[in-house]
């Protein structure tokens, strides 16, 4: 599917300013978007927006569907005490309990009230897989938290008889699980809303895998390669690249393609049927997994012995085609790129990424990234969400773990200069610059290269368990100068 010529913003919702400890779906979004129309962008790219759970990744979410309580908006539950928590970073460890008692809160006083019509009719919409994940996080919250592989036996295996009994045990927290989603859900719709009227899409991001501690899992085991008590035989990852000499294990549990194949991949449409409600573009996360993925031996530390399974391939874009039709998806076809897996991207006609950061260094790859081998219908980056900031990429050593050596990183430096025709001293400038001015139909900036930010703005580095997805800037940090400055940029290269 072919884009329009546009141009637009990387920035997940937890990264906004505000008082709560945590960017969320407030104000401060309706000012971003302001934001976003004012410098000439007509795209806004976040990362999936679901309830996070180990390490706070996005990527590891307790539901493939649902949305994160952590982004509701506050400011309409007239919440009047205001928390003592940082501004330029989300301590996630104290804006999450703080946070779900407030909203406990205001579940009980929502629940008190007479029926809300709209609450009713969310439920009844939505009840495929709403009804499957407030019981999952009640029980988890029952269970102190801990993976459902370690509840008792009735919950674990889904017994129906323990199951109605939970129900009935556990309706009030069942129910508050319930009224999350819709305050989400309401929210985020009247957010795109405001969008749509600026004109600005919204680019949402489709895990390929799910978190092994999600409703997704415990309600489908049977999809997955689990072992008797429902523990991973094999998992998820990549093995050594770039970004790390050991390959990244990120544990999620391995599809069972042969199960999801004979219902028609059923679960896997489910989802993809729900995109157009909620996003107006997809980016699929990890494309090269539906031709083959990385498998791991649950028992190795690391992901280096591995193996490439067999995904659906084509099959499965085969059955999204049939049952929906087109769908606007862009591939994330980086890592370990084989010619079958770009024959997929090609059959259905997929946007691709380049990333402008992997263009000037020793990867095999690297001259598919320079912008004069773009093609028209391609997605170009300055970075990505699993990237430095380029100022921290320009000045840096390099992530701890990476690959790259102090001489590679003198080449490449080296090389981007004669390529770029530039000293570097506003590196993220010229980078932005150059892919406005390229052919690529889309052009996505993370909000830290506009700023000009350093490595402290980093939103993940990948191979590492803590410290991520925190950083989040100031209201003040979008300047009239910035936003003039992107406009001209974004207008003079027809964008």
């Amino acid at each position: 599917m072919r884009f329009p010529r546009s141009s637009g913003i990387l920035l997940h919702p937890t990264s906004l300013p505000g008082p709560y400890g945590i960017g969320d779906l407030g104000s401060a979004a309706y000012r971003f978007a302001d934001f976003l129309g004012d410098a000439g962008q007509t795209l806004w790219q976040v990362l999936p927006l679901g309830p996070t759970g180990y390490g706070d990744s996005p990527y590891q979410c307790f539901s493939a569907r649902a949305g994160s309580p952590l982004l509701i908006a506050l400011e309409p539950l007239d919440v009047a005490a205001q928390p003592d928590l940082p501004r330029d970073s989300v301590e996630f460890e104290r804006v999450i309990p703080w946070k779900m008692g407030v909203l406990a809160e205001a579940a009980r006083r929502f629940f008190a009230g007479p029926e809300d019509p709209a609450y009713t009719a969310f439920r009844e919409a939505n009840a495929d897989w709403l009804e499957d994940f407030a019981l999952f996080m009640a029980l988890k919250q029952h269970h102190g938290d801990t993976a459902w592989t370690r509840w008792e036996a009735g919950a674990r295996t889904r017994d129906p008889e323990a199951l109605a009994a939970w129900r009935e045990r556990l309706a009030e927290v069942i129910a508050a699980h319930r009224y999350y989603q819709f305050l989400f859900f309401r929210q985020w719709g009247a957010l795109r809303d405001y969008c749509r009227a600026r004109r600005i899409r919204i680019m949402g991001d489709l895990p390929f895998y799910v978190a092994h501690d999600s409703a997704d899992v415990w309600a489908n085991p049977g999809g997955f390669h689990l072992d008797e008590n429902g523990n991973p035989t094999v998992v998820a990852g990549v093995p050594p690249d770039y970004f790390s000499a050991t390959g990244q294990r990120w544990g999620n549990p391995i599809y069972r393609w042969d199960a999801m194949a004979a219902d028609g991949y059923r679960w896997w449409l489910d989802r993809f049927r729900a995109v157009p409600g909620q996003f107006d573009l997809v980016r699929l996360d990890h494309f090269r997994g539906f031709e083959a993925g990385w498998e791991v031996p649950a028992s190795e530390p690391t992901a280096e012995r591995g193996r490439w399974a067999q995904g659906p391939g084509a099959a499965l874009f085969e059955a999204v085609r049939q049952a929906l039709g087109e769908l606007p998806f862009v591939a994330e076809n980086l890592g370990a790129i084989t010619p079958e897996v770009e024959a997929i991207r090609d059959r259905f006609d997929l946007p691709g990424m380049s990333i402008l950061q992997f263009a000037f260094g020793d990867d095999p790859q690297g001259p598919a990234f320079r912008p004069h081998n773009f093609s028209r219908n391609q997605v170009a980056y300055t970075g990505t969400l699993d990237c430095d900031t380029t100022v921290g990429w320009w000045t840096g050593d390099g992530p701890g773990g990476s690959t790259r050596t102090p001489e590679s990183i003198l080449r490449e430096r080296k090389f981007a200069r004669r390529y770029l025709n530039t000293e570097g001293r506003e590196i993220h400038w010229e980078f932005i610059r150059t892919l406005e001015a390229s052919v690529a139909d889309t052009v996505l900036i993370p909000l830290q290269d506009v700023l000009g930010l350093g490595s402290e703005a980093r939103m993940n580095r990948p191979g590492t368990l803590t410290g991520n997805w925190r950083w989040r800037f100031r209201d003040d940090a979008l300047t009239p100068p910035i936003t003039r400055r992107l406009h001209a940029i974004t207008r003079m290269y027809d964008r």
